[in-house]
């Protein structure tokens, strides 16, 4: 039995781009709009500390029935006993971390290529986040942006669960969706919005 992807919006962490609010409180007010994923990406922390945040944003996540996803750490994952990863480009491969995981829990794989993505499908992987889609300033090591036409190329050719991230937006998200992608990953978005929760919700209601 398939993990089950019951979500159209991932929302990717960065406490660093809150506006000195705790990460927490963005977290609940994106809960309380409707989203059902987080993925947690605080890897400039020290183990022991990312271990403490996730543990407290698995809380919010639990009390408003959101998956919860940990960036890279398969270890963290098991520890606290999260729904799934999301392994980076250059992560471990999906194969060895499935073993790890078991077939319960979600594993995601970010792509920057066609080639990235039909590798995660085959090799068994949940979902995919292919970008960046747009520019943006937390995607640009990851080279230009792919444009939306790409998008539409690799989800004519693929048929894992894909998720379109890198400058997505609430005024671009209807051109995302038109190429048949099956969501949206954000992090500024979000994390930057002054009210979260109606930012949330104009997003799913445009989902």
């Amino acid at each position: 039995m398939s993990f089950l992807i019951d979500f159209n919006h991932l929302l990717i962490t960065d406490r660093k781009n809150t506006g000195g609010r705790p990460l927490t409180d963005i977290i609940t007010e994106a809960g309380e709009a409707g989203l059902r994923a987080v993925q947690f990406r605080e890897k400039d922390l020290p183990l022991r500390e990312q271990m403490k945040m996730a543990l407290e944003i698995q809380k919010i996540t639990q009390q408003f029935g959101m998956k919860l996803f940990i960036n890279d750490r398969v270890d963290l994952c098991l520890c606290i006993d999260a729904d799934g990863v999301h392994l980076p480009s250059t992560g471990l491969p999906v194969t060895v971390v499935r073993k790890m995981l078991g077939p319960k829990k979600g594993i995601g794989v970010s792509c920057h290529m066609l080639e990235d993505v039909l590798r995660a499908e085959s090799f068994g992987a949940d979902f995919a986040l292919l970008g960046p889609i747009y520019d943006t300033l937390s995607k640009r090591q990851y080279g230009k942006p792919l444009g939306i036409d790409y998008l539409k190329e690799v989800r004519q050719a693929t048929t894992i669960p894909l998720f379109a991230v890198g400058g997505v937006r609430k005024d671009n998200i209807a051109q995302v969706m038109q190429t048949g992608a099956d969501g949206v990953a954000m992090i500024s978005e979000i994390m930057t919005a002054e009210n979260v929760r109606e930012r949330c919700w104009a997003i799913l209601n445009l989902l």
